[in-house]
């Protein structure tokens, strides 16, 4: 067989790799716009659930990032200056950029054909080949000229949010709000390295105009974030890479299949950043490709209708827990108007998944705090 996958992020290059590795025969050529060392973003966040997931299916992955990561136990929030600790809510995370690196190295040395700086190519061009990935993100230009055949359907959630670095380690995934004379803002922080964390800062559109950003340059709305947080940060500047605002896109396609074409990643559906399955759900994603083409490898468009049976339910699931979330954070607002620990609940129940049996399962000792709270 032979794969033509367009996007060189972590959805097409773990595709690439588990291919290639289980059949040597096939070629399996990626195309990345893009150099080798280019990234967006800064650190990568895996649930504790979704390295188990991985090491379950792909151990020879998991052993291969697990040592590179930063883990921590618990999670942060911090309200009204006080700290809530969420026992039990366990993290890891690594640089985008050392991820993507390792996966390249592991693609390579399966034999896997990398093409880095060319343009992704039309689907005209790729009649050769039988089977095209299209995992080259949210501005897919593969699936572009098909999304009317793709079903896709895309919005954007009200929120300005712009990525920044930071040159200090957090100790856990921390989640900070804060009121200004602007209004409140959120930053999402926490380290990829030992010295280097990611932070993300959020707010509502009316705080963002109102702060000036609308009218400022990258380097500027970084300046200005870096005063807001300024004793989280403890006065450190903010490092930008590509860091400009935007609105979350709400991307789904109802049909994961056109012909020899097929999407997975952000190409297919986004997940908001607040529960951290992006990177999770586009490696599932390609483990159950995988799977479904081993499983039928004479009939390819009933390989692909079988990956998409088995797997839309499952990531609707999380997708629309994670909108559930970022609802939330729309209104995260009226939310700080309740103590810190009442917060903390409201922030650990946000998605729907989690009742109150779950959370003491959970989170124990938040749980023993938050019933033994005055009036409770």
């Amino acid at each position: 067989m032979r794969i033509a996958v367009a996007g060189g992020g972590p959805a097409g290059l773990y595709f690439a790799t588990l291919w290639k590795q289980r059949h040597p025969k096939d070629t399996v050529r990626v195309f990345e716009q893009n150099p080798p060392d280019a990234t967006f973003g800064f650190g990568v966040v895996f649930s504790d659930r979704a390295l188990e997931f991985l090491r379950a299916d792909d151990p020879e992955t998991h052993d291969l990032i697990t040592p590179e990561m930063e883990t921590w136990e618990a999670m942060t929030l911090v309200h009204k200056g006080e700290k809530v600790t969420i026992d039990g809510v366990g993290f890891s995370s690594i640089g985008r950029l050392h991820l993507l690196q390792l996966l390249q190295e592991r693609a390579r040395a399966v034999g896997a054909e990398l093409e880095f700086k060319t343009a992704v190519p039309a689907p005209g061009d790729l009649a050769d080949y039988d089977l095209i990935i299209a995992s080259d993100g949210v501005n897919s230009a593969m699936r572009r000229g098909f999304e009317g055949d793709f079903d896709m359907s895309l919005s954007y959630l009200p929120n300005k949010f712009a990525w920044y670095g930071v040159e200090k380690p957090f100790d856990t995934l921390t989640q900070t709000f804060i009121e200004t004379e602007y209004g409140p803002f959120n930053a999402h922080h926490y380290r990829y390295t030992p010295t280097m964390s990611t932070f993300l800062v959020e707010c509502a559109r009316e705080t963002w105009e109102k702060a000036g950003f609308a009218t400022m340059s990258e380097a500027q709305s970084a300046v200005k974030c870096a005063e807001i947080f300024a004793d989280t940060l403890d006065g450190k500047p903010l490092v930008t890479n590509k860091s400009n605002w935007r609105n979350f896109p709400l991307l789904w396609n109802d049909r994961w299949s056109h012909l020899n074409m097929v999407l997975l990643g952000d190409a297919l559906h986004t997940a908001h950043f607040s529960i951290g399955s992006g990177t999770r759900l586009a490696l599932e994603d390609v483990i159950a490709l995988v799977g479904a083409l081993e499983a039928q490898p004479d009939d390819l468009r009933a390989a692909l209708q079988s990956y998409e049976d088995a797997r839309k339910p499952i990531v609707q699931k999380i997708v629309n827990a994670a909108t559930s979330s970022a609802r939330w954070y729309e209104d995260f607002a009226d939310h700080m108007k309740h103590s810190p620990i009442e917060f903390g609940y409201a922030y650990m129940t946000r998605s729907g998944r989690i009742d109150d049996d779950r959370l003491r399962k959970l989170a124990p000792n938040f749980m023993a705090q938050y019933e033994s709270r005055p009036g409770a």
